[in-house]
């Protein structure tokens, strides 16, 4: 069609008249037409050359992931850090982009679907102003289904405590936040947490009257998510997520103290070198000394 001539005028309408009545890139007619004539040419890149090859950053990337303890970690965090070791400082996109070419993103990231809309923000700007608990089952060969419970900070995503037991009770489900407030405030009296926010679902360990007389006790207001929209308690949703991934996934367990093995060696890991994005690519660890560093200054 681009060579065709006009009848009124004579000249042939070429390629970017027909492209703009078709309402189609340039790009698309000429990949067309590089495909039906020959095989696809891939021309070098255009402009000024980068320090680091493509090669370069693909090696450098291959030996951080080769040496990162944790799986299936996306671009962000590897882009992350080669600019914290100093070995490359290059555009988060074109990590994308090698990582993309060469089959290395992460395996565990699917299709987004629709956000439900809720109100409120749950991640806070200062720790011990909002906790998030869940429980989980991971099944065993010995012993069946037992559970997990953990709670983590909304501030820093870090795991203040876990707890794992073959019945998944009102006093198991406390377990975790009583973990949390001895390693956090050195102690469980009554009123030692006031204050702080616990955020959680309405699974039948919460409702108990047990359970939430002694969250009170230890000065905590509970914090029931919204139902059905599992977000509103994303933090403890995200960390289970996490741990079953990096933990849990792939593993037979016999029993549940190799599953309470598992979790413990997961669970120091996470929060010594587990990078959070909305932390600047910190550890939860790093995190808190950082803070703790400033408010004592």
């Amino acid at each position: 069609m681009s060579a065709a001539t006009s009848p009124s005028t004579g000249v042939a309408y070429g390629v970017e008249r027909v492209c703009t009545a078709w309402r189609l890139p340039r790009s698309t007619f000429y990949a067309h037409v590089t495909r039906r004539d020959g095989p696809v040419v891939v021309l070098d890149r255009r402009g000024p050359q980068p320090k680091v090859s493509d090669e370069m950053l693909l090696e450098h990337i291959r030996k951080d992931l080769a040496s990162t303890p944790f799986i299936g970690e996306g671009h962000r965090k590897v882009w992350a850090r080669l600019r914290v070791r100093d070995l490359v400082r290059v555009s988060r996109k074109r990590v994308l982009r090698v990582m993309r070419e060469n089959h290395l993103l992460s395996p565990h990231r699917g299709r987004k679907g629709a956000a439900a809309p809720h109100d409120g923000v749950i991640v806070t700007d200062a720790p011990n102003v909002m906790w998030g608990t869940d429980g989980s089952r991971v099944f065993t060969l010995d012993q069946g289904w037992v559970w997990i419970f953990s709670a983590v900070e909304h501030w820093n995503a870090e795991c203040v405590g876990w707890h794992v037991v073959k019945e998944g009770d009102r006093y198991a489900a406390l377990e975790p936040i009583a973990m949390g407030l001895t390693r956090i405030f050195g102690r469980t009296d009554g009123g030692v947490a006031r204050g702080l926010k616990l955020r959680m679902d309405h699974g039948t360990q919460y409702l108990a009257d047990h359970f939430l007389n002694q969250v009170r006790y230890w000065g905590i207001a509970p914090s029931f998510a919204f139902v059905a929209q599992p977000q509103t308690n994303g933090v403890a949703e995200r960390f289970n997520r996490t741990l079953k991934e990096q933990a849990i996934h792939g593993r037979v367990f016999k029993n549940v103290e190799e599953v309470r093995a598992a979790v413990a060696a997961f669970v120091a890991r996470y929060n010594a070198e587990w990078l959070v994005e909305k932390l600047g690519f910190l550890s939860p660890t790093a995190a808190r000394e950082e803070h703790g560093l400033r408010t004592a200054a």
